[in-house]
């Protein structure tokens, strides 16, 4: 059958883990700058989706192609590995080294495809800065950008803890998206699967690192009023940290602890009846 088990997806989701902490450097970079390129193109899919109908939840219905594409095609998403990488770490399967290294080179390609798109992008779209006014996708991302950021600072510690929290959120559905992908072993059921939880994040408007790391940039590339250190201080390690607890705890740990524990159990009763 097409359907696999969540018993079953919780030993994947450790064997997944293990594969992707024995990756080689050349590897995570390269598929973590097509993950970051790919969520990128997405969101400006959703952009002009929005623009175009004047409905916010079309954005939240074309978005998740790109993360679809990245998780039929094993490419590397950090906000996805912080719900898996650290099983392999917590059963002993791998180093902490081994951990922080995988994390650090994925968050690194991620970021790296994100602003390679977001130059191409404000390049054709600007016909590199020829063109003085900015078209409605543009226009969006300065305003999307100056909200993320200083839209948030100006509420002070509250605005800050907001953007965190929201991080949470989206890292909850984005990582429910990961492993939803595992419970199908067809093509088109995994698309569907690990589409509804990110089509759920987008269209509530939470907050995505990898999204960010375009997003805010490619604002600042069409005249937002934001600093590098507004990106960084006010948003980027806010909702990384953000997304690293959603990911780990509310999907990484609460299923692998759940079922696969249930499944260690059961197979331990087994062997002692045999």
């Amino acid at each position: 059958m097409d359907y696999v088990t969540p018993k079953e997806v919780a030993g994947n989701m450790l064997n997944a883990a293990v594969t992707k902490a024995s990756l080689g450097t050349k590897d995570l970079l390269i598929r973590g700058i097509l993950s970051g390129a790919l969520l990128a193109i997405s969101v400006t899919l959703a952009y002009a989706a929005v623009t175009q109908t004047k409905i916010a939840l079309t954005g939240a219905i074309v978005f998740p192609v790109g993360f679809v594409i990245i998780v039929i095609l094993g490419l590397e998403l950090v906000t996805g590995s912080f719900a898996l990488i650290p099983l392999a770490y917590f059963e002993k399967k791998i180093s902490r080294a081994t951990m922080l290294k995988n994390l650090s080179l994925v968050f690194l390609g991620n970021l790296i495809g994100s602003l390679l798109y977001a130059v191409l992008y404000w390049a054709a779209a600007s016909e590199v800065g020829t063109i003085a006014s900015v078209g409605a996708i543009d226009q969006m991302l300065v305003t999307v950008a100056e909200k993320k950021t200083i839209g948030y600072a100006q509420h002070g510690a509250p605005g800050l803890f907001a953007a965190f929290v929201k991080a949470i959120l989206c890292n909850w559905m984005v990582c429910m998206g990961v492993v939803m992908a595992m419970t199908s072993k067809s093509t088109l059921g995994k698309i569907l699967a690990a589409g509804i939880p990110i089509f759920i994040f987008f269209a509530l408007g939470y907050e995505h690192a990898v999204v960010n790391m375009f997003v805010i940039p490619a604002g600042m590339l069409f005249g937002a009023k934001v600093s590098i250190t507004d990106w960084w201080l006010y948003n980027q390690l806010i909702v990384t940290a953000g997304n690293i607890v959603g990911g780990l705890l509310f999907t990484g740990m609460a299923i692998y602890y759940t079922y696969g524990r249930q499944a260690k159990t059961e197979l331990n009763a087994l062997q002692k009846v045999a």
